[in-house]
């Protein structure tokens, strides 16, 4: 893939990669910075609390803007704006900045979400650092960085005889989980109730249940989906 214009001299001491760190704690963040202050190619120019704040650092229309070429972005954020919606954000800027996801999340649907949304690469917080460092390193050159476990897990997709789940589906299924009825996912995702039943049907379908309980039991087995 080709390198994104004016990349090709920075990751050095003399023009380290500036990274905003983006993720809901503080002792995280403080651990990330540690490990990237220790590379003379790499330095944090900011932080964000959520996916909100991380919008806002990149606003080219802010009165200082913040120049990143890496955002470094953690999924679910408490009550603030979660990543996956940030990275849509991101993605829509006209000059969108690089997001590898970190965060400790590795089921079917938090990759999908990520992925579709625009991510770049996809890391979990238990890599080691040099592994991290060289994926920041390829997300700020546009290249796709996965975690192996999470290479792993797209790679069984596609080899996989079972037809795959589609992102609506993969979101319905997780909010069935969460014991959520028809009529309350319909209303959380501005469908009708007649539409959340035929993507029940499929899911049902493909997961080889006949069940919402089969359903969730299986996806939960196989990793497709997780419940905090």
């Amino acid at each position: 893939m080709t390198e994104a214009p004016g990349l090709e001299s920075r990751g050095t001491p003399d023009a380290p990669l500036r990274i905003l760190l983006v993720d809901d704690h503080p002792v995280v963040r403080h651990g990330l910075k540690a490990v990237f202050a220790e590379r003379p190619d790499m330095r944090v120019v900011a932080e964000a609390g959520d996916g909100r704040a991380a919008l806002d650092a990149l606003d080219p229309g802010a009165e200082e803007a913040l120049g990143v070429d890496v955002v470094l972005m953690d999924l679910r954020m408490g009550a603030g704006m979660d990543g996956v919606t940030a990275i849509r954000g991101i993605t829509a800027l006209e000059a969108p900045t690089p997001v590898l996801v970190l965060t400790t999340y590795d089921t079917d649907a938090d990759i999908l979400a990520a992925v579709e949304a625009g991510a770049t690469g996809y890391m979990l917080k238990d890599a080691p650092p040099d592994q991290l460092c060289a994926a920041v390193h390829a997300a700020a050159r546009g290249r796709t960085a996965l975690a192996p476990d999470v290479a792993n897990r797209l790679m069984d997709r596609l080899r996989s005889p079972r037809p795959a789940l589609s992102s609506r589906e993969l979101e319905i299924l997780g909010l069935l989980a969460r014991g959520l009825s028809n009529r309350a996912i319909s209303r959380e995702l501005f469908i009708s109730e007649a539409t959340v039943k035929t993507h029940l049907v499929h899911v049902f379908d493909k997961l080889g249940v006949d069940n919402r309980t089969a359903a969730i039991t299986t996806a939960l087995q196989r990793g497709i989906i997780r419940v905090d």
